[in-house]
């Protein structure tokens, strides 16, 4: 295709002739609108990583001082206690000032509460360590190379992120994850992208069944990820839902550009379709949907475990 210039003979001759090469102008337009979205979403996929692995890293340094001091925190305590424990043994009458005080701070259940309260904040910690870990496997979209990774702990990290939308919510229950992995070796592979992927599709299933349920259809919702080797050169990701499921002129358009059945400013009909680009085109796999309206959706990827061809650069 190439651009139909506007001249000023056409413009003098009459309307229609103007409206006609402006049309030719558009087309082209609208084409390389479509080619520059997918990359600027990838591109803004760039930034976000680098941001959140920045603010991981500043969460990191105090999270661990916290989780380190809280060890020093627990065994100061314990001593304390002890020594609690042997003033009452070798003074067991107290005087009316020190009854007083010690029914004025409820010491026995201090003593009881305060290890409880200690293990409470170290589960705490212990919690945001793995959300920081999380974000951390999650954000690497910034990486240039190819690098060696377990896959079970980029779905893992996924699902982590979007822990509080499986929760349960005032019109739905918990939705069950089912994890039926696979002995898997590590996978060449731009990890950050292909969790992007997973964070798309997996967010597309969360949809999916609570669409379902603002059908008014009650069920137990589910996603079900199965990792399994194909052979020796490949592997493959399902992630399955018990959603609503979709029709086959749906399925069809699926990972068209901006194509999307949600509300207007609740898709941007980009999710799928970039995922389509970084499974087939960055990591030569294949990405393919079975589904059936009432029935849930299957989403299933396949890629190879060693990249032999090089893949054009985003």
């Amino acid at each position: 295709w190439g651009l139909v210039p506007v001249r000023l003979a056409n413009i003098i001759d009459g309307g229609d002739r103007v409206l006609f090469h402006l049309v030719s102008l558009a087309a082209p337009l609208d084409f390389l609108n479509s080619l520059f979205q997918p990359l600027e979403q990838l591109q803004k996929m760039s930034s976000l990583g680098q941001l959140v692995a920045g603010v991981a890293h500043e969460i990191n340094n105090p999270v661990n001082f916290i989780f380190g001091n809280l060890s020093y925190a627990n065994d100061y305590t314990q001593d304390l206690l002890r020594l609690i424990q042997f003033y009452q043994q070798q003074h067991p009458d107290l005087s009316a000032e020190m009854e007083s005080e010690v029914s004025q701070i409820d010491l026995e259940f201090l003593m009881e509460d305060l290890p409880r309260l200690l293990a409470s904040m170290r589960i705490g910690a212990e919690r945001i360590q793995k959300i920081v870990a999380s974000l951390r496997t999650f954000s690497r979209m910034d990486e240039a190379e190819m690098k060696d990774v377990n896959l079970h702990e980029c779905l893992d990290s996924t699902l982590m992120i979007l822990q509080s939308r499986l929760k349960a919510s005032p019109v739905r229950p918990e939705i069950k994850v089912i994890r039926e992995y696979g002995t898997l070796p590590l996978i060449e592979c731009y990890a950050g992208q292909l969790n992007q992927a997973f964070m798309n599709i997996l967010s597309n299933a969360i949809d999916a069944l609570e669409d379902a349920f603002t059908n008014q259809v009650q069920y137990a919702p589910c996603i079900t990820i199965c990792t399994r080797l194909v052979d020796q050169n490949q592997v493959s990701i399902e992630i399955t839902d018990n959603g609503s499921g979709m029709s086959l002129a749906t399925q069809q358009r699926l990972f068209d550009p901006f194509f999307t059945t949600k509300a207007i400013g609740k898709g941007t009909g980009l999710g799928l379709s970039i995922s389509y680009q970084i499974v087939t085109e960055r990591h030569q796999g294949s990405l393919r949907c079975t589904s059936e309206p009432g029935r849930g959706s299957s989403f299933m990827i396949k890629i190879p475990m060693a990249q032999t061809c090089p893949t054009v650069r985003v």
